[in-house]
């Protein structure tokens, strides 16, 4: 019980589900029927969220039509914002993997140019490697030109989803209300670097720690590892990397 109440403590927006998978992943022992009832025993309970209902999007880009089936085959990438506690405007670019769930990338900053989102995309390829297809709503940021004839020669396919048609895009929407419930909404700020630091504190624990619904209650870099036989990062289902790639992400 003593460990139970210092994870929900820890983990406020966790169900007993997700605490109870986390306690299995520390070794005890426990039915999750009897974590339901202890729940229900002190009166935990996470505040019921209520969504409206959205007609399923049509586009040829979106995740239904277009679904992943290995890792690195499809990046969702996407921007959220906040801001630090003097008001000043705080950015993040995220980067998902829409088989593994994989947070490859949480980048904040006060803004993002072209050059900047690029940036992040070359270092990410060559340590996690070229992914076929990256999907993104029609934001400026990812439908610049600058960005566009980089992935273009990196031979890496666009996927823009229909204008106003967020769900066509839900991984990364999914991924987003995550970090705006378990990290946004939850940590005050107070300049740049400390919003650097608590996301890429909170990036690890999503990746490495966090069980993850959809994924049989593991979290998304063990998931990642046991579909790939290796070392999590690495991903030999992805495409062939050419020469060519490899000198346009140099570049």
């Amino acid at each position: 019980m003593k460990r139970l109440l210092e994870l929900v403590k820890k983990h406020p927006r966790y169900g007993y589900r997700l605490v109870w998978a986390l306690l299995r992943a520390e070794g005890f022992k426990i039915n999750r029927k009897r974590i339901y009832r202890l729940w229900r025993q002190e009166g935990l309970k996470v505040s019921v969220k209520r969504y409206k209902k959205r007609r399923l999007g049509t586009s040829a880009n979106g995740i239904v039509r277009h679904r992943a089936t290995h890792p690195d085959q499809v990046w969702a990438w996407d921007f959220v914002h906040d801001r630090t506690e003097d008001g000043r405007p705080l950015k993040f670019l995220s980067i998902v993997d829409e088989f593994t769930r994989e947070c490859l990338a949480l980048e904040v900053r006060r803004s993002f140019k072209s050059v900047d989102v690029i940036d992040v995309l070359r270092e990410l390829f060559l340590i996690r490697g070229v992914p076929e297809h990256i999907r993104s709503d029609n934001g400026p940021e990812f439908i610049a030109r600058t960005i566009g004839s980089w992935l273009g020669a990196a031979q890496v396919k666009t996927l823009y989803i229909s204008p106003g048609s967020p769900w066509e895009n839900g991984y990364a929407e999914s991924f987003h209300s995550r970090v705006r419930d378990e990290l946004l909404d939850s940590e005050l700020f107070t300049c740049l670097a400390e919003a650097k630091m608590l996301s890429t504190r909170w990036r690890l624990e999503y990746n490495h720690r966090r069980p993850h619904s959809s994924l049989g209650y593991v979290a998304p870099a063990v998931y990642a590892a046991s579909r790939s036989g290796s070392s999590v990062g690495a991903s030999p289902l992805s495409a062939p990397r050419t020469e060519k790639r490899k000198e346009v992400i140099l570049s």
